[in-house]
């Protein structure tokens, strides 16, 4: 009898056990959902024997702490280097987890040698890295410190937290940010939209092909652009109108596809002066590329549902300017279709007939991006714009001669090129001027049975530079100028705050061109 009596109390006690256990679980849980984290900067020592530098607002957490933060910084380990971090637990009521991140040299300013601001990327860079911890601590709110420059925290924060999970089952924490101790509520406000601009193109640009088709690719752009209404103008082109502007070289691309084209036009009015001369964007929008008949090989072809980067991108920048209202005109202008082989797709030798009545020889069906923006750059000059940047992962010659160091620049104009880099410098996103030389010119205009061949004579020597130099045929603007993004499509690690995948580039510096051109009048 005595022994069941103490089966049974032993029984009720490890059950009273169990519920507490499930109890401090469960608020545990909760405590860590209420949470929120805390990212503050600090700079490296002057010297060896140089004190903390922290930031201003680290400076005003560790006095509101008597000096602990710095305290702990010196014993935890050796200086923080640029871009790392390092976390403490449980020294402020209201921060849980606070991520010290490493800045590098204080006022760094810009880099000649590197053509960009290295302050700006630091930051960049630094604030990504502690938002990324704390994501992976999850904790979903997190406070970020302006480190000098709250847009460059911002965009930091944001496209350092940007992961494309929407088709998987288990997702990453979301986070929410929000500036810490700083009055710069408008600068950090114009780093979220900026970096959401290049996230909606690396949300385009990552997921699969049979999810962004043309038509598709069409209504999210739509959707993105409709709370701007009153500033924005779509027009969602058919093939019939197509065909009726005599676009032979685009329909020559997507008739190889059961997916049908679509002309994409944005028109945002955002000067008051209706008349200004707009600036035009032109965008490559194939939203896979087998190439066609002259088949890719099987390895990596994947990687081809962002072969629609360069209208991503121009999309993705008139999103932002109506969301930052530019008071500048833009006209963005989207060739989007699918380039597949078929009983219907064009066949190598085949000759087209482009919008301005030029023939072409089409020698390779995988050289298809020159074709779509050579109709849309025809057309485009009908608005009579004051410049002309067209867009598009173009050669794999690109990413041959600069990799993901920056986007290859060919232009007719030094006034674009200066405006185009000196918005790069800000962004980081770095541009590199390459020649438009006749040499070039020649090599696509010498064609046994047309006007131009869609490939150069040499076949791959200086295949970027011959590409260019067939997009230069279908334009007489005196400000142009041809963005080769092949290079920059992808991210692997080069660029710290972005995550592997997709990168969206160059967005950024789209948004800040367009932005210096609407104020310089």
């Amino acid at each position: 009898m005595y022994a069941e009596q103490m089966t049974m109390l032993l029984l009720r006690r490890a059950a009273h056990l169990r519920t507490n256990l499930r109890r401090s679980f469960s608020v545990s849980r909760t405590h860590l959902n209420e949470r929120k984290g805390l990212v503050l900067g600090v700079f490296e020592k002057d010297g060896e024997g140089g004190s903390l530098h922290l930031t201003e607002a680290a400076a005003g957490f560790d006095q509101s702490l008597s000096g602990k933060l710095s305290e702990l910084l010196e014993i935890s380990g050796p200086t923080l280097k640029k871009g790392k971090s390092r976390v403490f637990y449980g020294i402020h009521k209201d921060f849980p987890c606070v991520a010290v991140v490493g800045l590098g040299k204080n006022n760094a300013g810009v880099c000649g040698a590197e053509n960009w601001d290295t302050s700006k990327e630091n930051i960049r860079h630094a604030v990504s890295a502690g938002c990324r911890v704390l994501q992976d601590l999850e904790v979903n709110h997190v406070e970020v410190d302006a480190c000098g420059d709250a847009q460059s925290a911002a965009e930091g924060a944001a496209l350092g937290l940007f992961q494309y999970d929407q088709l998987k089952s288990k997702k990453t924490t979301k986070v929410t940010t929000q500036l810490h101790g700083s009055a710069d509520s408008a600068s950090w406000g114009k780093g979220v939209i900026y970096a959401e601009g290049q996230n909606l193109a690396r949300l385009l640009m990552e997921a699969p092909a049979n999810h962004i088709t043309p038509t598709a690719f069409a209504n999210i752009i739509e959707e993105k652009l409709a709370p701007h209404a009153e500033r924005v103008t779509i027009n969602k082109r058919s093939q019939s109108w197509i065909q009726e502007q005599q676009m032979g070289a685009f329909l020559s691309v997507s008739k190889g596809s059961v997916e049908p084209p679509v002309f994409l036009e944005l028109h945002y009015n955002g000067s008051p002066d209706s008349k200004q001369a707009p600036l035009l964007l032109v965008g490559k929008g194939i939203t896979f590329d087998s190439g066609g008949i002259s088949l890719k090989p099987s390895a990596s072809m994947d990687a081809m549902r962002a072969d629609m980067g360069g209208a991503a991108t121009v999309c993705a920048s008139i999103v932002t300017a109506a969301a930052l209202k530019l008071p500048v005109n833009i006209i963005g202008l989207a060739p989007l279709c699918e380039n597949m082989p078929s009983g219907n797709a064009t066949k190598p030798g085949d000759v087209i007939i482009a919008k301005n009545g030029k023939t072409i020889q089409v020698d390779n069906t995988d050289a298809e991006g020159r074709l779509v923006l050579a109709d849309a750059l025809c057309y485009g000059h009908t608005f009579n714009p004051r410049a002309i940047v067209n867009v598009a992962t173009l050669t794999g010659a690109m990413d041959v001669a600069l990799g993901s160091a920056a986007t290859g620049v060919f232009t007719n104009s030094d006034w674009l090129w200066e405006k185009l880099q000196k918005a790069s410098v800000v962004t980081g996103d770095r541009v590199w001027r390459m020649p438009l030389f006749q040499h070039y010119t020649r090599q696509v205009t010498d064609c046994q049975l047309a006007d131009l061949n869609n490939v150069g004579k040499y076949s791959r020597s200086g295949g970027a530079c011959t590409a260019a130099a067939f997009l230069r045929e279908f334009v007489t603007a005196p400000h142009w100028a041809h963005l080769d993004i092949a290079g920059v499509m992808s991210n692997q690690d080069e660029v710290p705050y972005l995550r592997k995948g997709m990168s969206g580039r160059p967005t950024r510096t789209l948004v800040e061109f367009s932005s210096g051109l609407a104020h310089s009048g």
